[in-house]
């Protein structure tokens, strides 16, 4: 699509999204054929991208350094409007279903690194331990693999 001059003014140049952000301009190019981004065409057929892309950019980065797959950042990134530059108020909402995901993996990896040294409820009865912690493998019955390094207990088979 062609930009308008006035409107050319307010975007930038593929380089200068890279320049900005720190990422290639081949991976701005893959996340544009991924749909977390989109751009328009000047005049002479260079892509021009919004200003605010540099902050789209940015989110794609950090989620993707927190552990979020490109699908579940591009369904994120669904929820910001493409006709005009996102507010504070849009990146709150946006990231307040972010943090609360966070904070759950943040209150795992903590648990999983207290308990460590314990049981791990994973069947193993190789450890002396395990015969006091996790008699006769029933932490099986909270599903498979190390249990109460998942977050489950002991407390969760008295039920």
């Amino acid at each position: 699509m062609k930009v308008s001059a006035m409107n050319d003014k307010a975007m930038i140049s593929i380089g200068k999204l890279s320049g900005r952000t720190g990422l290639a301009v081949s991976a701005i190019r893959y996340y544009e054929e991924q749909g977390l981004i989109s751009s328009e065409r000047n005049a002479g057929g260079q892509r021009r991208f919004r200003k605010s892309d540099i902050r789209r950019v940015s989110f794609i980065l950090i989620a993707q350094k927190f552990g979020y797959p490109l699908n579940v950042i591009r369904h994120e990134l669904s929820a910001l409007p493409q006709s005009r530059t996102p507010t504070k108020a849009d990146w709150t909402r946006l990231s307040s279903k972010i943090r609360k995901t966070l904070d759950q993996r943040i209150e795992q990896m903590q648990q999983m690194r207290d308990n460590l040294d314990g049981c791990i409820g994973c069947g193993c009865l190789s450890l002396q331990k395990c015969k006091l912690y996790n008699p006769d493998d029933k932490a099986a019955k909270l599903g498979k693999g190390p249990r109460y390094l998942l977050g489950n207990s002991a407390k969760d088979l008295e039920d």
